[in-house]
């Protein structure tokens, strides 16, 4: 069973979540950060979206610079999932690779070619 959530990146500024169900999250199994995919994959015809990145199911970021479904240690002084201490001081983190996997909980998308429909926003209400 494996269904994600896509954070989609609006030109505007703006993002919108949707839920991805567990048939379409099936073709989305291996697409690597930078590829693109239809929008009909999410249900919204005529958009085309790139990967752009995600995060496992501990919360571990997932980087285009690392190949595979794996998670790795590295040592870095900034970049995704670091935040700088000072110049020049090196951190080792956790991440992992850029291959969407079922252990892949969130993927971010990025807008590159709009539909003739606007993605719905969904309001929220004031309590």
């Amino acid at each position: 069973m494996t269904s994600f959530k896509a954070v989609i990146g609006l030109k505007d500024g703006k993002c919108v979540q949707k839920e991805i169900g567990e048939q379409d999250s099936k073709s989305m199994l291996g697409k690597t950060i930078g590829e693109k995919i239809p929008g009909e994959l999410l249900g919204l015809n005529g958009y085309e979206f790139e990967i752009t990145g995600g995060s496992d199911y501990c919360g571990f970021p997932m980087r285009k610079d690392i190949p595979g479904a794996v998670r790795k240690h590295i040592l870095e002084v900034s970049g995704i999932g670091v935040k700088k201490l000072g110049k020049g001081i090196r951190q080792r983190k956790t991440v992992c690779g850029n291959m969407i996997h079922p252990k892949t909980v969130q993927i971010n998308l990025k807008v590159i070619k709009e539909g003739p429909e606007p993605i719905p926003i969904p309001v929220k209400e004031k309590k």
